[in-house]
């Protein structure tokens, strides 16, 4: 189980116990946001994309939204998400529970730096109801990311 990896991930960094749980879907970036009562930009959203060498997750603020030419400049490929289909197979986590914590070992891990404007986080933990609570520096330690990364942009008014 998919929340389960993630557990057990995090339990390698004493996070496990702190994965907050809800009885109603945080899948969406609007959903969790609701259900912690926190802005959208925290939530830490992580999308999937597949390169030339292989899979690839990208955490970034709830508001931002992939930047084309950005990452293209960044991978020298066009973007190109996995279909919903594939997610859990490819990465190890369902659609709306994606995050960075216990995916399959050849997924790369990149935080974007639209997250470094929050001092805390909210990222998924493995299903469509679970998100933690972390520090940035928190995030970079438990995600094991590669490297920061400026692939998106923002609403006018950030």
């Amino acid at each position: 189980m998919s929340i389960e990896n993630a557990r057990a991930h995090l339990a390698k960094y004493g996070k496990d116990k702190d994965i907050i749980e809800f009885s109603t879907s945080s899948a969406t970036v609007k959903e969790a946001a609701a259900d912690l009562n926190t802005e959208e930009g925290r939530i830490a959203k992580t999308m999937s994309f597949l390169l030339s060498d292989g899979p690839i997750v990208i955490l970034a603020a709830g508001d931002g939204k992939i930047d084309n030419r950005k990452f293209k400049d960044r991978f020298h490929e066009k973007a190109k998400m996995i279909s919903p289909d594939d997610v859990e197979n490819i990465i190890g986590h369902p659609i709306g529970g994606v995050c960075p914590f216990g995916v399959k070992e050849n997924v790369r891990v990149y935080l974007d730096v639209s997250l470094k404007r929050f001092d805390y986080v909210y990222p998924a933990a493995g299903s469509r109801n679970s998100a933690i609570k972390l520090t940035i520096p928190e995030l970079e330690k438990t995600s094991e990311y590669k490297e920061w990364i400026d692939v998106t942009k923002l609403p006018e008014n950030q």
